[in-house]
């Protein structure tokens, strides 16, 4: 009544067989995308330099800063432009700063170019200041700048705490 069929029988196929099941696939796969398929990155947000902002930016994405900003950014690679002012916290995976920062800069890469101006503290995995760039201010390396807010829970590492005690006597 039922019967196994060639297909279903493990062994060796020929050239042929091999080849019309290469030719049954090949369609299929080229009218269907995979999810292995990278999707496009889209552009970087651009904030123009003659745009003033007031308030926080919040974004996954890319975001280039050219003009003024008043308030809190978040975002996945932050690009402060030349002739950029921020004044506030900047908080990002990459934080690249041409231009004027005034509050703390947050960043697992932080990168300030020759002309960049940071008046504010700097916590980050990695570091870069290239030189002609003006930075008043602390420098912390934290292994995730991002997470830790500097609170009780973000407390200094049990090695800090005798540092501390020595330099009180």
């Amino acid at each position: 009544m039922f019967s196994k069929s060639k297909i279903n029988e493990p062994g060796p196929k020929t050239d042929a067989e091999a080849e019309e099941k290469k030719d049954e696939k090949a369609p299929i796969m080229s009218d269907t995308p995979t999810p292995s398929t990278p999707k496009a990155k889209p552009p970087a947000s651009v904030l123009s330099a003659d745009l003033q902002i007031t308030g926080n930016i919040k974004t996954t994405g890319d975001i280039n800063i050219e003009g003024n900003v008043e308030g809190d950014i978040r975002a996945h690679l932050l690009t402060v432009g030349e002739g950029a002012t921020v004044k506030g916290e900047c908080m990002a995976d990459d934080v690249v700063v041409n231009g004027r920062v005034v509050g703390k800069v947050r960043g697992l890469k932080v990168r300030l170019t020759s002309t960049a101006r940071v008046e504010g503290d700097i916590i980050h995995k990695t570091i870069a200041i290239e030189s002609g760039a003006h930075f008043e201010g602390s420098v912390q390396r934290q292994e995730d700048p991002l997470n830790s807010k500097g609170s009780a829970s973000a407390a200094p590492k049990p090695a800090a705490a005798p540092a501390a005690a020595t330099a009180k006597v």
